[in-house]
């Protein structure tokens, strides 16, 4: 199996040279032969011009008045020198002044009129295929004119050779033209069979230094040495081993963060479980305690797979196109209850906005942004949702009366687990949102509010492209007559 599928390709350009130049090489071999027997046709013909004349040679006159007559006295034997090693046979008839038979096979057909193509021979000659006591010959008739004291008339002389050397003749020429061509196949093909042995060495080449890298190896393909034809192919391979690479190392790298950052709430759910099995706290206390821990470890747990499932948004391109205003409503709708307990002045104004996003990725994006201001904003303090549109792009602000952010801070913005202070849950969330407004061509910028000097607030504006609004469809009723 592996050596015919190696060898497609030299199989394929062989049967696509190689079939249609057998298909000319028949066309060409059946034009050879008819080309070769009218060749032979031309040549032999001229043997049975000088049969006849030769015959016209031997005619008398004889007799006076209306009495008159041509005489011959041939042998047969006389035709012995124009058959050719006795492979073709030849019959002759003599018609006299009146159409009469003089000599020769009374049973060969009679003369046809001339045709209307050039006659190349100065006698009065034509030539025909008949036939003639079942087998085809070959017809000559010559008008000779023959004159004697007794007078001067027109007689008629037909010769007839069979077909037997023409067609040898036209067979040897046919198979000699034949050996040509064949030879000329053979070389065509061993250079096919050379030129794609050569051509698809980068080929084989390139496969055995893909077969000869470790497992982990993903680095590009050198194109120094390759083909034009071949850079696309090693062009499009680097591309998919760089993805390769992405994904891999976003795979270690949630492994790594997984197995470091659960390793914590699991160890404080285990302390707190022997802590109360011992009695050192009140059963409420512990359980109050417990449920907490579970929360963080759930968020954290959740914000890990978000943050796994953000990367999946690089690598797909058939996103559908989705009304971010009904995402944000939905989770302000969602978050209300915390809204709510921690007594915010909330507002909310949104405009429908077209992005060519998942619904999955808007929500979790709308979710973090807002949780972020609802837990670093002070109790009683302001919300503000704002989804507002331009020509070509939707911003989502969420701004709220929070103590900003710090140098410190910004320096280490939208790294994971980066997150510091009371309210810090997993420092996840503007990883994962700085991950989608990327990966949807995006940009997620958090500046601090100032009111003379002193910040009053934090506001986080996300800004994704617009998609184009779809043409209005046509009105079913324009263009209707009214009744």
């Amino acid at each position: 199996m592996n050596a015919r599928r190696a060898s497609s390709l030299r199989w394929q350009l062989l049967v696509g040279v190689l079939v249609p130049v057998l298909a000319f090489v028949a066309l060409t071999a059946v034009a050879a032969h008819r080309s070769a027997l009218a060749a032979a046709n031309t040549a032999y013909d001229r043997t049975l011009l000088a049969s006849a004349k030769t015959i016209g040679e031997q005619l008398r006159v004889q007799g006076e008045g209306a009495a008159v007559r041509v005489t011959a006295d041939l042998p047969y034997s006389a035709l012995e020198a124009f058959e050719a090693d006795m492979r073709s046979r030849m019959y002759y008839r003599i018609l006299g002044f009146q159409g009469e038979t003089v000599s020769g096979f009374d049973d060969l057909p009679g003369p046809r009129p001339p045709g209307a193509g050039r006659n190349p021979y100065a006698a009065l000659v034509h030539f025909y295929d008949d036939e003639f006591r079942g087998q085809p010959v070959r017809m000559a008739v010559l008008l000779q004119p023959v004159s004697g004291p007794a007078g001067l008339g027109m007689a008629t002389i037909q010769v007839a050779e069979t077909f037997e050397l023409r067609r040898r003749m036209a067979d040897e020429l046919l198979a000699q033209t034949l050996v040509r061509q064949a030879l000329q196949i053979l070389l065509i093909a061993a250079v096919v069979v050379w030129v794609v042995q050569r051509a698809t060495r980068p080929v084989r080449a390139l496969g055995a230094l893909l077969a000869a890298r470790p497992a982990g190896d993903l680095s590009p393909l050198p194109t120094g040495q390759a083909p034009r034809e071949l850079l696309p192919l090693i062009d499009a391979t680097n591309s998919v081993m760089s993805r390769l690479a992405r994904l891999l190392e976003h795979q270690k790298r949630f492994v790594r963060d997984a197995s470091h950052q659960l390793r914590t709430p699991l160890a404080v759910l285990k302390a707190q479980l022997q802590s109360a099995a011992r009695g050192d706290v009140a059963p409420s206390q512990a359980l109050v305690e417990v449920a907490e821990t579970v929360d963080r470890a759930t968020l954290l747990a959740n914000q890990l797979l978000a943050l796994a499932k953000v990367e999946q948004i690089r690598e797909q391109a058939d996103a559908p196109v989705t009304d971010w205003a009904d995402a944000v409503r939905q989770v302000a709708l969602d978050l209300s209850p915390l809204i709510v307990a921690r007594q915010l002045d909330f507002d909310l104004a949104l405009q429908p906005a077209r992005v060519r996003a998942h619904e999955w990725a808007l929500r979790e994006l709308s979710r973090n942004l807002i949780h972020n201001a609802v837990q670093h904003g002070p109790p009683g303090g302001r919300l503000h949702i704002r989804l507002q549109t331009d020509r070509h792009h939707a911003a989502l602000t969420v701004s709220d009366s929070g103590p900003g952010l710090d140098a410190e801070a910004r320096a280490r913005l939208f790294q994971a687990f980066a997150a510091r202070g009371p309210a810090a849950a997993s420092g996840l969330g503007l990883a994962i949102c700085q991950g989608i407004v990327t990966g949807l061509g995006g940009q997620l910028s958090l500046d601090n509010r100032e009111l003379q000097g002193r910040v009053i607030g934090l506001d986080a504006t996300a800004r994704l492209p617009l998609e184009p609004a779809p043409p209005p469809a046509p009105d079913p009723a324009e263009g209707q007559s009214p009744p």
